[in-house]
């Protein structure tokens, strides 16, 4: 696909897309440029609390992150590897949900017991994890300041 909007276009015709992720912000699940994911055209029902969402952030970028708060308008998201939540995704912005993923050659779906597991851990341990993360990157620019000079 050559064209970021062919995301939309391929989904619609085809169903499914499989593609490779660009960046870090799901991981441990999805590791850059090594392993592939499934999205499956979101239809009429909307998503829920857990699920992973391809979605248009405007002007024309396309974002694969996970639903963490379904509201009543409108979803907060927020990558597995991030500490930015988004707020004011809405249905019209959600072009497809994640049903499976490839990750060292071996296929998994998202009824899968591991990743079943993996979700609930993502989930319950969102302000643990954001609290480490801007900690960890508070202590790294105060060393840095220090070792800089």
């Amino acid at each position: 696909m050559d064209k970021i909007t062919d995301y939309e276009h391929y989904l619609e015709e085809n169903g499914t897309l499989t593609y490779s992720n660009v960046g870090t912000s799901m991981m441990p699940l999805l590791r850059q440029g090594r392993d592939l994911f499934t999205v499956t055209k979101k239809g009429a029902v909307r998503c829920k609390a857990g699920d992973v969402a391809l979605y248009r952030r405007p002007p024309n970028k396309y974002v694969l992150h996970r639903v963490i708060a379904v509201r009543k308008n409108d979803y907060v998201i927020l990558g597995d590897n991030c500490v930015n939540k988004e707020y004011g995704i809405t249905d019209k912005d959600i072009i497809g949900v994640m049903t499976g993923y490839v990750r060292g050659g071996k296929p998994h779906t998202v009824d899968d017991r591991s990743y079943r597991l993996y979700t609930w851990y993502i989930m319950h341990t969102i302000p643990l994890r954001t609290m480490f993360k801007k900690t960890l990157g508070a202590v790294k620019r105060v060393i840095k300041r220090f070792i800089g000079r």
